[in-house]
């Protein structure tokens, strides 16, 4: 296929933040319509590309390829295979939802639109680069946009949260630069070719991918967020306007697991055995910590926040156990997480809008008021749960199997693992019950039912959710041939 499809999904946004940035600030209507056009192509484009991808091969596909800056070993390399697909699917769709959620921003319309469609570049950009450097660029560039996002548009404490994050981030990324720059000096001839990288594996000593992976990986984990480095994530949620905080669960979270499935497990297969127990540790205690932080969570928000921390660690459990299943598992949990979670988000702020407050405890009874906000709710509440027939269940089935069949995984890190699950079903029946169930309080007389631009931006996550529940099966054969060859490259 000819047409450069990756390099029009990513900077089509950048093109429309120009159009936006020309745009008189007094046509707001305009500005909002404009972005939702411009975020809406790559949408249609990431569709195309779900249509003609072949899961049955497991290289790269959609490859771009120019020399850029050749006499440092730099190309525009950009490709696609079963990991980037779904996410690239995934970031074109939240983006655009996220944008028509954004419609009813009233201060400094142009700027937050530039903003939102700079930021989709970097995302974008993120899922498809196969030089380091240009992953690099992407990979920093959403730092700004997100920077000022949470900064300039966020809540009460908004300078706090998104200096924490724009801190913690860059703190990562050098840890990452250095490893990038250890690497390129590693490997004659220099190169930043990813993939000429991972081919060179075998020959990376024991002890230079001990200590290389733990540069890429702190990179990675502050983004997933895995615990210990997750406390800029609820300052960063419960701050961030509701759109962004769709885009910072929805996608942000899977940079970092991506990073590791794209670089880290392939470039250093010795490491990721060494670190497999470690890695299992801190899968385990996040998923149940996060599940206890949110049981004490009395703010909506900062309850799905922490929900977060607890579902990335299923992620980051399948990718401890180096099993195909293992990993189909995390990828389907990261596609997964970003239907649910982005719906959760746009959820609370909804109600948000409505009610002024997310204080858990002064609601109840809205089912009657609002009952078709309550069934939606409940849809996606169950779907984070992990009910059967939706798609939270398959990720978390697969990820433990993928555990419990492992050999680099003891089995008490799997059952510490299901007890998180138990404990968020416990916090997520606790939350539907304080706020829909019981006696109304009458103070919420004046709520009004969720309106039909709101219904729009749910509705292709719901239909997600429902789907890849019921019949998995399209987004395995996606996924599965691109992580056999991975599992094959590492050596397992």
């Amino acid at each position: 296929m000819d047409f450069p499809i990756l390099t029009y999904m990513t900077f089509i946004p950048l093109l429309g933040m120009i159009v936006v940035m020309f745009t008189r600030k007094e046509s707001v209507q305009l500005i909002r319509w404009e972005s939702a056009l411009f975020s809406f192509i790559p949408l249609v484009l990431s569709i195309v590309m779900l249509a003609k991808y072949n899961g049955s091969v497991p290289d790269f596909q959609f490859i771009e390829q120019h020399e850029w800056i050749p006499s440092i070993g730099i190309s525009y390399f950009m490709g696609a295979d079963g990991i980037s697909v779904p996410m690239l699917f995934l970031t074109a769709l939240l983006s655009f939802v996220s944008i028509v959620a954004s419609f009813n921003i009233q201060e400094r319309v142009k700027e937050y639109f530039a903003f939102f469609l700079l930021l989709e570049t970097g995302m974008i950009g993120v899922f498809c680069a196969l030089d380091f450097f240009l992953f690099y660029i992407f990979w920093e560039s959403m730092l700004v946009p997100m920077y000022f996002l949470i900064g300039v548009w966020g809540g009460p404490r908004k300078e706090y949260a998104a200096i924490k994050f724009f801190l913690y981030t860059l703190f990562g990324s050098v840890f990452m630069l250095v490893g990038i720059l250890v690497l390129y000096f590693a490997v004659e001839p220099h190169t930043l070719n990813m993939l000429t990288l991972i081919e060179y594996n075998s020959t990376y000593t024991h002890a230079f991918q001990i200590v290389l992976f733990p540069l890429f990986f702190i990179a990675f984990a502050i983004k997933v967020p895995m615990w210990p480095f997750h406390t800029w994530l609820p300052d960063a949620h419960v701050e961030a306007p509701t759109a962004v905080s769709v885009i910072l669960a929805g996608i942000l979270l899977k940079m970092g697991l991506y990073g590791l499935l794209r670089i880290g497990y392939p470039m250093f297969p010795e490491a990721a055995v060494y670190y497999a127990i470690p890695i299992g540790v801190i899968a385990v205690i996040g998923i149940v910590y996060g599940a206890l932080v949110s049981m004490a969570q009395k703010d909506l928000k900062k309850l799905v926040a922490y929900s977060s921390v607890s579902h990335m660690g299923f992620c980051v459990l399948g990718l401890a156990s180096l099993s195909v299943t293992g990993f189909a598992g995390c990828v389907f949990q990261m596609f997964s997480h970003g239907c649910l979670t982005g719906a959760m988000f746009l959820l609370v702020g909804i109600l948000y809008d409505r009610a002024h407050t997310r204080e858990i405890a002064a609601f109840g009874g809205l089912g009657v008021k609002l009952p078709l906000y309550t069934g939606i709710f409940t849809l996606f509440a169950m779907g984070s749960l992990g009910l059967p027939g939706l798609s939270g269940f398959v990720s978390e089935f697969m990820i433990f199997i993928g555990a419990f069949g492992s050999s680099f995984v003891p089995t008490w890190m799997v059952v510490l693992a299901v007890l998180g699950v138990v404990l968020t079903a416990g916090y997520i029946l606790r939350m539907v019950q304080r706020i829909f169930l019981g006696p109304f309080n009458t103070k919420w007389e004046g709520l009004t039912e969720i309106n039909g631009r709101e219904i729009f931006t749910l509705v292709p996550l719901g239909i997600l959710t429902i789907l890849v529940g019921v019949y998995p099966k399209p987004l395995v054969d996606i996924i599965s041939a691109t992580l056999e060859n991975l599992i094959r490259v590492m050596g397992m």
